[in-house]
């Protein structure tokens, strides 16, 4: 940065400052996360419509908090790919007993929002619930937990267009090699040519 001219120094702070007020607004929410390290449980869910169909809710208990997302898959292939994302989510943590528990739900909301009239329900409608413990929650890691769950949506949403332009690229590329075999295989055309007396031969 010491090379950069002042102006540009400037403006870069400015820009890396403006990416983090929508942080920072998400993470007051997160004032419940300091409620359950007190040992208590929140008083209400907090509710956070993050997008124009999508909603967060977060909810302390006394030994956990409990967060869970709401989101709209675009078409039919985003729901397939994603609910095999969120399975290997949730497969993951067999592997990593630090991690939190991952749970999802397709069409309905997870028995903690059953109460909650404004829930969506639909085909295309998913539901991600992550359970977070002190662990995930204490000083130490309080700000990396809420940095991926504020990102998590995000993610979740490029990894699944990511895998459809590699499966279409596949698809393209499995298509072009069929197309090279069956033409390959397809019989040469005999042509057929005529004399100057009108006799006809066919040339090989």
């Amino acid at each position: 940065m010491t090379s950069v001219p002042v102006r540009d120094q400037q403006e870069t702070l400015i820009l890396v400052y403006g990416v983090f007020i929508y942080r920072n607004c998400f993470a007051s929410v997160f004032e419940s996360i300091r409620v359950q390290e007190a040992g208590q449980e929140g008083h209400k869910r907090a509710v956070i419509n993050y997008r124009e169909d999508e909603t967060m809710y977060i909810e302390a208990k006394a030994d956990r908090v409990t967060v869970i997302f709401s989101t709209v898959f675009k078409d039919a292939d985003d729901v397939i790919i994603g609910k095999v994302f969120l399975q290997e989510f949730r497969e993951g943590r067999k592997a990593s007993q630090t991690a939190p528990a991952v749970l999802y739900s397709l069409g309905e909301p997870p028995l903690e929002l059953k109460d909650l009239p404004g829930a969506r329900v639909g085909d295309n409608v998913g539901y991600i619930t992550f359970v977070l413990f002190p662990r995930h929650t204490n000083k130490k890691t309080r700000d990396n937990t809420i940095d991926l769950i504020h990102s998590f949506r995000d993610y979740l949403h490029y990894h699944i267009k990511c895998s459809k332009v590699y499966l279409h690229t596949r698809m393209r590329a499995k298509t072009t090699d069929f197309l090279k075999v069956l033409n390959r295989a397809r019989p040469e055309v005999k042509g057929e040519k005529k004399t100057f007396s009108g006799r006809t031969f066919q040339t090989q």
